[in-house]
């Protein structure tokens, strides 16, 4: 159990969505444990940008920014479970220092929500991405969002094939 464990309220316990916690094995025989991301937990968001590669910042944050500020990062892990939430892949045993993944919606409207993912270099292509992102958008959809928009970066050709995949994304602007 981290040490977030004791930061977490009664009442966020009680919401937190259990149901999205799932064990993955992927290509490389690797094991991940995905689960939403605790309302207002910062570090796992700071932990993973910070192994992030240049590249890999910019096609996600659209700008190579060496440290987030913390305003976005408080945006970030302000996750209500039912119009924002964030699911976050860990390196199996690790904890949170283990996280290698991050995918995100947030409500654009009643039925449109837009998504977001980014997965640390040195675990992208062996499936990280696709569960996650699976996982996303099941939740997105029970809580009542049927639409997908995504802002990507032109050159990011791996998470636009990621995202068509599951064709549930209707409009990605470049």
């Amino acid at each position: 159990m981290g040490e977030s464990m004791w930061r977490r309220t009664v009442t966020e316990l009680s919401s937190y969505p259990t149901e999205l916690d799932a064990h993955v094995t992927l290509t490389d025989q690797r094991r991940i444990r995905i689960g939403a991301l605790h309302s207002r937990e910062e570090r796992p968001i700071r932990v993973l940008h910070a192994r992030l590669s240049p590249r890999t910042r910019y096609l996600r944050f659209l700008s190579p920014i060496p440290t987030l500020p913390d305003a976005l990062v408080r945006r970030l892990a302000c996750v209500d479970y039912r119009r924002r939430l964030a699911v976050v892949a860990e390196d199996e045993g690790a904890g949170c220092a283990g996280v290698v993944a991050l995918a995100s919606f947030s409500a654009v409207d009643e039925t449109t929500a837009e998504v977001a993912v980014v997965v640390q270099d040195d675990w992208q292509r062996q499936g990280v991405g696709t569960a996650l992102v699976s996982t996303l958008l099941d939740a997105a959809e029970k809580r009542g969002f049927d639409r997908f928009v995504a802002t990507i970066a032109a050159d990011n050709s791996i998470i636009r094939r990621l995202l068509n995949r599951f064709g549930r994304v209707v409009t990605s602007h470049t």
